[in-house]
């Protein structure tokens, strides 16, 4: 992203100091990837941290990244940072040049830490000199928001639909609460959780609710991405809940939805089903999700590289937000439907209905946008940004999503699942690995084509790594080629044939 004072700001916790002899006083160290400002007690996660580190007057040798007081390598160091080093050399910040070679980012493990703790992040940093150096980074409160309060004893067997609100369009939001009240499948509460509509909104929800006690309404305090309002909504869910479904804010459920994903999930951690796409109008746009892409739900590696389960097709166990909450950090553009699936065919099965049970509305306002929309000229990619894109919002949010189920399912992976786990996050580090990946379309050969070559973006991605950390070898300074590993604002990654199926109905 381009470098701006405010977005590198001294993160909590940081204190700035004045250049001078003192060799602490010229390092400068700072995350500008933002890290969540809470953390839920008793469970382990994995953080994304990413930023810069330079001395003025020396340059840095090696940096470590401390957790809780566990050292841990970044993936990449002494990165070139071509904005940052612009921007500086106009203050006369760096006179010496050494914020070139100053980015930095790392997928770090947080152990499960308890409640009312903080923990703290710190860089440790190694001089050519040979001095060390130790500076705060950050410092995440453990706890969260509390516990949904208990209410009233749920019948056995009751299903908890978590819906996630934001800005609702107000017909759409109506109907789908109506295809909810007729279902025929009658053992079922509401958790809505808004991500910050405007109170005269909410007003109108209310109204739509009509007072009726299977919908709980619950506020955040502040603006909630998706992700984070699904997340948010997931962990409102009443503990004797056995069974939890995710619904949208604006699509039409078939009466039979719920019923039918009960009896068919079976022995599986998850089941989902087919959907149809319809305009708000109710016209027809494709009578089936799947037309020109194989449907897979057994192989864990494709599913990690491009997702087969739509969240509002969902039904699972409860005891699956055991593994799934929290969320992971993700660099990019998160999706709680695919994180979910991961961690549910980590930990068991799939199971699927191959007919459709909800209509899944396309219209200009969904926040997650039209799946029959074409792609924006302008929100194309070429060259060196769309495979710096296809690193950061494409393999390093895989990646930590690897690393996060290995962490969490342990006992639940079968050697299979779990070598292809590994696989995925050592494809930037082990050449063996990554020709795994970038080899992986060949199965469209024998009629494996459930990704459609989505691999290929994420290897453009690490090739790219690797070209930028190559080129910069025993460069200091900007060439007449210079070359940049700033972190795109936002990643726009983009697997160009699945773009095209989802835009194909």
């Amino acid at each position: 992203m381009p470098y701006s004072p405010a977005a590198v700001a001294p993160t909590r916790d940081q204190t700035a100091a004045e250049p001078g002899s003192n060799p602490a006083a010229d390092l400068r160290v700072t995350l500008e990837y933002p890290l969540p400002p809470t953390l839920p007690a008793g469970r382990g996660t994995m953080l994304f941290c990413y930023g810069h580190c330079f001395h003025r007057r020396e340059r840095v040798a090696e940096l470590e990244v401390m957790v809780g007081g566990d050292r841990h390598r970044p993936e990449a160091q002494r990165m070139p940072r071509l904005d940052l080093h612009r921007w500086l050399q106009q203050t006369g910040e760096d006179p010496h040049g050494h914020s070139y070679r100053s980015g930095w980012w790392a997928t770090v493990p947080v152990p499960a830490q308890p409640a009312g703790d903080r923990l703290r992040l710190a860089a440790r940093v190694r001089l050519e000199s040979g001095a060390e150096l130790t500076a705060p980074l950050d410092a995440i409160a453990i706890g969260g928001e509390p516990p949904p309060a208990a209410g009233p004893p749920l019948p056995p067997g009751t299903i908890a639909v978590c819906m996630a609100t934001f800005e609702p369009d107000m017909s759409l939001f109506a109907g789908q609460v109506q295809s909810l009240r007729e279902q025929t499948e009658r053992r079922w509460v509401c958790v809505i959780s808004d991500g910050g509509s405007r109170p005269n909104r909410l007003t109108e929800m209310r109204a739509v609710l009509q007072s009726d006690a299977r919908f709980i309404l619950s506020c955040s305090d502040r603006r909630l991405s998706p992700y984070r309002n699904f997340e948010r909504a997931l962990g409102l869910t009443p503990a004797d809940a056995e069974l939890v479904a995710l619904s949208d804010q604006d699509d039409r459920w078939y009466p039979d939805k719920l019923a039918v994903l009960r009896g068919a999930l079976g022995s599986a951690q998850l089941v989902y089903s087919d959907q149809r796409l319809v305009t708000a109008a109710g016209h027809i746009l494709r009578d089936s999700l799947w037309h020109g892409r194989r449907h897979d739900r057994s192989n864990l590696a494709s599913l990690l590289v491009a997702n087969t389960a739509p969240g509002a097709a969902m039904l699972f166990r409860r005891a699956l937000l055991d593994r799934a909450l929290p969320f992971p950090e993700l660099p990019g553009v998160p999706y709680h439907d695919h994180w979910l699936a991961l961690v549910a065919l980590s930990a068991g099965e799939l199971a699927y209905v191959d007919r459709a049970l909800y209509d899944y509305v396309q219209h200009g306002s969904a926040v997650q946008g039209a799946v029959t929309a074409a792609p924006s000229a302008t929100g194309r990619r070429s060259g060196s940004r769309g495979w710096r894109d296809a690193y950061f919002g494409g393999y390093l949010a895989r990646k930590l999503q690897a690393q996060t189920l290995l962490a969490r399912c342990p006992s639940a992976l079968t050697p299979r699942k779990r070598r292809a786990l590994a696989l995925m996050a050592a494809a930037e580090s082990a050449p063996v690995a990554f020709a795994w990946l970038a080899l992986r379309p060949l199965r469209r050969l024998w009629g494996r084509d459930e990704t459609l070559g989505g691999e290929l973006a994420l290897a453009c991605g690490i090739a790219w790594r690797w070209l930028v950390a190559a080129a910069v070898v025993g460069r200091e300074r900007p060439g007449r080629r210079p070359w940049d590993a700033s972190f795109p604002d936002p990643p726009r990654f983009e697997q160009r044939r699945l773009r095209r199926w989802r835009a194909g109905g």
